[in-house]
């Protein structure tokens, strides 16, 4: 008879709803969690600065139990399979304001999900989505090494912003901007201070 995957990976699951903070708050939380062993998991939870992270550790917590309690699982062998923040009902009130008007307050809710589950052996890490060459780390990383590239990489570009004039400005030899380059417009004097 064949292994099912729930006995070659056992899990457990735990769940809190009805919490009083919005699920996107929850999110970005559960992501930082997501695949981790779970001691990396509580160690990120106490150190993140948010209010989500205490709802979010107290469900682990009780997962790491029912795993423990229920599937006769060892907790330094779990792993965070899954955390999901789902919307719960949004309990709406409202604000008075000036001349009579209304203003709606949503209170958002949200229902939350953790499963944990033994592996066999340690996961491989997550490699990052590539748009196009495996060395660049962004569009504008590629777009300065191209220009690079095209120019010899012999001196640097002259800067295009004003505070980027004002900054190249401070910092040492003077660096001609394009319109004073190609002979750019004067200046016109400034009128005497006073009447006619």
């Amino acid at each position: 008879m064949a292994k099912t995957r729930s006995d070659v990976n056992p899990q457990a699951t735990a769940a809190a709803r009805y919490l009083r903070i919005s699920s996107s708050k929850l999110n970005q939380v559960a992501a930082l969690i997501r695949g981790t062993h779970i001691d990396e998991a509580r160690r990120i939870l106490a150190f993140t600065p948010k209010g989500a992270s205490h709802e979010i550790s107290k469900v682990l917590e009780a997962a790491i139990a029912n795993a423990e309690h229920n599937h006769n699982l060892a907790a330094h062998e779990l792993f965070v399979k899954e955390v999901m923040a789902d919307e719960g009902p949004t309990l709406k009130r409202f604000r008075p304001r000036a001349l009579g008007r209304a203003y709606r307050i949503r209170k958002r809710t949200s229902h939350l999900h953790i499963i944990v589950e033994r592996r066999g052996t340690e996961p491989a890490p997550r490699q990052a989505k590539s748009t196009g060459g495996e060395q660049t780390s962004g569009r504008r990383w590629r777009r300065g090494q191209g220009e690079a590239a095209a120019s010899g990489g012999a001196a640097p570009k002259a800067p295009r912003t004003r505070a980027g004039l004002r900054a190249a400005r401070r910092a040492g030899p003077k660096t001609e901007s394009r319109g004073e380059a190609k002979g750019g417009r004067r200046q016109m004097p400034r009128p005497a201070k006073g009447g006619n």
